[in-house]
Formats: C-alpha cells, structure tokens, sequence
C-alpha cells in the first residue's frame, strides 16, 4: 500500500506547534506495518518529534532557537524577506523539512512523550502545505 495526500496546516504565530493530532485526523486508516513520511514544502519553517505533554518545552525551544539565531542578524545578505527571513531559513536547515515515523499494529510509533511539532520561525506564519506518504502493507 502506498498513500500521498497534501494536507494543508492553518497560519500559526512564530513558535513550536503540536500538531500530532492535526495530522493523524487527515491520514486514513494506517497499515499494520509501515512508514509515514512527512515534508513540509517551505523554507522558513520546519518538523520535529520533541515533547508532547509539558508545554513550557515549546517556549524553551522557541527561546533557544532565538538566542542561536536571532532576528536581524548581522552579516547575512538574503534580506529580502525582513527581518525574520533569513534567520528562519537557517533554523529550518538545522531541524529539518521531513520525519520517518514508523507505522506498528495500526498506529504511529511513537514513544510516549513524543509529538510532531511544526516548528514555525517566521514572526507571522502563513499556510503550511505537508506531504504525508505512507508506505505499509
């Protein structure tokens, strides 16, 4: 079996985002064994497994990322896009734009504290497309 669908996520504010349950009310029924795949088709924003149950982890990253990385930044010349731009693209490449998750009896294989967030690193996030593949039998 394999399965690709687009799922497209509302505008989110600059921040970790949980969106496990977003994506699993989109998805069919999964395989009993398999892989889903998830892209996310941009540039300044990105995936991540991390945390799920204690919502100070969200603030803690965002914090992180914003001392790593801080808006206007000196030196970068891709200014284009404000202040935020170029920042948000150097954030995505340290995370990521894609997960594996392995697929067992039916369910994503998580572990227990784990959740899929969308790591939005533009001030003002807009739309977000998501490629969802599945591949199982």
């Amino acid at each position: 079996m394999v399965f690709q669908t687009e799922i497209t996520l509302d505008p989110h504010p600059r921040g970790f985002h949980l969106i496990t349950g977003d994506i699993m009310r989109r998805l069919p029924t999964l395989p009993q064994t398999g892989v889903l795949n998830l892209f996310v088709k941009h540039t300044s924003c990105a995936l991540s497994l991390n945390e799920n149950a204690d919502p100070a982890v969200r603030s803690d990253l965002e914090t992180a990322f914003d001392r790593l990385i801080p808006d206007n930044t000196k030196g970068f010349q891709h200014t284009l896009e404000g202040r935020d731009g170029m920042p948000a693209h150097v954030k995505s490449v340290i995370t990521g734009v894609s997960l594996s998750i392995p697929i067992t009896r039916g369910r994503l294989n998580l572990g227990i504290w784990q959740g899929i967030y969308l790591c939005e690193f533009r001030q003002n996030g807009e739309e977000r497309i998501l490629i969802a593949t599945i591949i199982g039998e």
